[in-house]
């Protein structure tokens, strides 16, 4: 039998519950449990494909083609767990598919109710991942505990607790506990009050775990035990990390989280193997060496914008025993004062994804500069549009090159809509979304980096290399080194002589985990390791 572990959060959003919840995930996994994770999200919209990344950050795209919070490539980078489309259901989907029951008749004339129809289908949703032989399913509620659309989620994990017993279901508490330095004192508060909301709904946590800046003086944690009704062993704290967020697995460990768990569901308790994860860490926070990646983006003020990428980046240097410091280039800057100024003082050069004509020109102006420079380059989905473009007008000589995404009457649209997105008009789930097979030609440098012939990668995209035009560009010296298997789709391009350039229409970030980098990025990091001389 499943037992159940619910995350909330309370006081202020954004205070990393997937960080924590993927934490307490590689802790159980450590251990020796099956786990499964998800993330239930109470806004309307049925999934974040259509928000904008100034609002929710990146979209994670699983092998399934589902478009998801970011917080499930956390889940993935910290448990090495695939995730799916059923581990992110959102407050639109819960909605939509009542409602659709209803229509149907499924309720037999029933009066359609917040509960027990609502809470129902949310409860589905998480019993769903409670298949055979998985011990603990993590379920993390998204916002803030007070939120008046999260009400009817956090109504049916009381409900779970209910019905499988408290033995069966645990509730963790993430709060924040903030430093009031005028007064150089911790108020605990705020985290009071947010407890007292979720004991009005009928949960009482089992554990607090406090986000803080400083530590949390025993006075603190007494206070915090003794008014929000928890074991004082059970009020952890959250440090703000110096280095690494891949940190706060082991600091949780050695505040004994897993134990608690353990305890709390009654469970055999092997010892926690952590090794590896303490040898990557140690990687990470104290590297032989240092390496500088530009990263020339449309979001490169928001860090979670590129969330994954960044992380993919990270992972690259772990694999060479490297840290890498990523500097954040606008995309428009290049277009003001030319790429040189940007690009001299880094040692390779990221190009990603995005929508939209904002930034284009700047993006095709730091690739001709990489190429031309033997600047180490990988470019990706929109960024591999982009180095062909820059390709086509440069070395091929058709002036006017483009994307139709941008430029629908381009003399040369060396990019354009995929055939099947052309009588497309919803736009939410509709791009080419999840996995799929990729054959690399024998002899490329793609082949090398994977060490594989047959691939697979996620996608995201409605836009593809133009197949008209892939004879100038190979006959100009650009290599077209991934295909689908049946020819059709360009998947990879890359230049032969070049120190390091590659680009791919798929997003390799989305599979890269710190203990086990993606070739792309392990290749990038070791390109610019080898520019530098390190």
């Amino acid at each position: 039998m499943s037992r159940f572990i619910f995350i909330t959060g309370g006081v202020v959003s954004s205070l990393g519950k997937g960080v924590t919840a993927a934490s307490i995930g590689r802790l159980l996994i450590s251990r020796g449990l099956q786990i499964r994770m998800l993330k239930l999200d109470p806004y309307l919209n049925v999934d974040p494909g259509t928000m904008s990344p100034f609002q929710h950050g990146e979209v994670f795209v699983t092998d399934d083609g589902g478009e998801t919070d970011l917080d499930l490539g956390h889940y993935e980078r910290y448990t090495g767990m695939p995730t799916s489309k059923k581990s992110n259901r959102t407050a639109g989907q819960v909605y939509w598919e009542v409602l659709s029951k209803e229509r149907r008749g499924e309720y037999l004339g029933r009066t359609i109710q917040m509960i027990p129809h609502i809470t129902d289908e949310i409860k589905g949703a998480i019993r769903a991942l409670a298949e055979p032989k998985v011990d603990i399913v993590l379920v993390e509620i998204g916002g803030t505990v007070g939120d008046i659309e999260g009400l009817t989620f956090l109504e049916a994990i009381r409900q779970i607790g209910l019905e499988e017993g408290r033995d069966n279901a645990m509730y963790l508490h993430l709060t924040y506990v903030p430093f009031i330095r005028a007064a150089g004192e911790i108020k605990t508060k705020p985290s009071q009050q947010s407890v007292a909301k979720l004991r009005e709904i009928g949960i009482v946590p089992d554990a607090l775990i406090c986000r803080t800046e400083v530590a949390l003086p025993e006075d603190a944690r007494r206070k915090l035990s003794l008014f929000c009704n928890v074991p004082f062993s059970a009020v952890l704290e959250e440090r703000d990390v110096a280095h690494s967020i891949y940190e706060i697995p082991l600091m949780l460990h050695e505040q004994g989280l897993d134990e608690l768990i353990l305890v709390h569901f009654r469970l055999a308790r092997p010892p926690a193997r952590l090794n590896d994860w303490r040898a990557m860490v140690e990687t990470v926070t104290h590297p032989q060496r240092r390496v500088r990646i530009g990263v020339v983006g449309k979001y490169s003020e928001l860090q979670d914008a590129y969330k994954s990428l960044y992380e993919a980046i990270i992972h690259g240097g772990i694999a060479h025993g490297a840290g890498v410091d990523i500097v954040r280039i606008a995309a428009e800057d290049i277009e003001k004062n030319g790429a040189e100024s940007s690009l001299a003082e880094v040692d390779g050069l990221l190009v990603p994804g995005g929508f939209g004509q904002r930034g284009i020109e700047g993006k095709v102006e730091a690739i001709r500069w990489a190429r031309e420079h033997g600047l180490p380059f990988l470019g990706i989905c929109l960024g591999l549009q982009c180095a062909v473009i820059e390709f086509a007008r440069h070395a091929c000589g058709l002036e006017g090159a483009h994307t139709t995404e941008i430029e629908k009457a381009a003399p040369h649209p060396v990019v354009c809509l995929m055939e099947e997105q052309e009588k497309v008009t919803d736009l939410g789930g509709t791009m080419r979304l999840g996995a799929f097979p990729c054959a690399l030609a024998e002899g490329s440098l793609a082949a090398r980096l994977y060490g594989a012939r047959r691939i697979s990668e996620r996608h995201r995209h409605r836009y593809e290399v133009n197949n008209r035009y892939r004879e100038r560009l190979e006959a100009g010296g650009l290599r077209i080194s991934g295909t689908s298997p049946d020819g059709r789709l360009v998947e990879m391009v890359e230049l032969p002589g070049h120190p390091f350039f590659i680009a791919t229409q798929a997003h390799p970030e989305f599979k890269s985990q710190p203990m086990a980098p993606h070739p792309l990025f392990r290749g990038l990091i070791g390109a610019a390791l080898a520019r530098t001389g390190g």
